[in-house]
């Protein structure tokens, strides 16, 4: 009973949040040096047809009315339709931002996996040669830019080995019957692989450090000592005692990676021609598409806040201090 309270508050915050949001992304676009109507209405086009199209895209009302049409939109889940596809939002978006989910979720779950294996070693073995070793190398793969560790590892497994694909999803003319059919694909799986890497290496820095600092506070505690104390052996302590109280703020970035993940993954998805969301953001933007710009910073919105919400339920549940009223 105390959970489902908990958790009514929290869609309660996440509502009146995403409604902030929505409001800051409707008039931030608005804002901005940049006229959208030279962007998809040809000038050479005479006055009426020129008028014809600012109706159909609700241009030529006042900004106030535009806002207001716009939530109602949302509220029966109509995005608007794109400037620059001529068709819903939702439609264009849709797939693209599966698309980058899979490969966001699938990095940061190797980077963290790993990451946290990693962090909790160093931690148990500090101050050893190990540990420095294995520090510096995290600081190294954390500075080293994105794109750059994407272009070397296309240069060795693509180009050099020939073991994986270039770029895209798929190979250029397959034939799916469905879009679970493509990703459950071993081909699919070829060209996740790079990507997924590359995001991987960048955010393994993050849970590496985070859990060995927070393990280092960890193990000093009486309960870890008492254990030790008891027989119990060293590594049986480390992962059913120190490890799960020290995991508590790593499940916080981890859920709050997830959110900025999506938003920043445009490079990687550049640099392996991924069909994502990264690349679509940047071309609504640059191209003035206030829908598909709109839409695309709310689904990111809307993913941070989830994520959000869930990392605090899931703290909740690994530390029963945490108070649910």
């Amino acid at each position: 009973m105390r959970l489902l309270k908990y958790i009514s508050k929290r869609l309660v915050i996440a509502f009146f949040t995403l409604f902030i949001l929505t409001s800051i992304v409707f008039f931030m676009f608005r804002v901005i040096p940049g006229d959208p109507v030279s962007m998809f209405i040809d000038s050479g086009l005479d006055q009426e047809s020129q008028q014809l199209l600012m109706e159909l895209y609700g241009l030529d009302k006042p900004l106030s009315q535009q806002y207001i049409i716009y939530l109602k939109g949302l509220i029966i889940g109509d995005f608007g339709n794109s400037f620059t596809y001529a068709k819903p939002v939702l439609d264009v978006i849709g797939e693209r931002f599966f698309n980058t989910l899979i490969l966001t979720v699938t990095a940061l779950s190797l980077a963290y996996t790993i990451g946290i294996l990693a962090g909790s070693y160093l931690a148990w073995h500090r101050n050893t040669k190990i540990d420095y070793i294995g520090i510096i190398m995290a600081l190294i793969i954390r500075c080293a830019p994105v794109f750059w560790t994407g272009l070397l590892l296309l240069s060795i497994f693509s180009f050099k080995l020939g073991w994986l694909p270039l770029g895209g999803m798929t190979t250029i003319g397959s034939d799916f019957t469905s879009f679970w059919d493509k990703i459950a694909s071993l081909d699919f799986l070829k060209h996740l692989i790079l990507p997924a890497i590359t995001s991987a290496l960048y955010s393994m820095a993050t849970p590496t450090l985070l859990m060995r600092t927070s393990m280092l506070e960890v193990i000093k505690e009486d309960f870890v000592e008492l254990a030790l104390a008891k027989g119990i052996p060293e590594k049986k302590v480390m992962r059913r005692h120190a490890m799960r109280t020290a995991l508590l703020p790593v499940v916080t970035i981890f859920a709050v990676s997830v959110g900025f993940a999506i938003g920043g993954s445009v490079l990687v998805e550049t640099v392996f021609r991924w069909p994502g969301m990264g690349r679509e953001i940047v071309l609504a933007v640059a191209s003035r598409d206030y829908p598909m710009a709109q839409g695309a910073f709310l689904f990111i919105g809307f993913a941070t806040i989830m994520f959000n919400m869930f990392a605090d339920i899931l703290y909740a549940y690994l530390d029963p201090r945490v108070s649910l009223d």
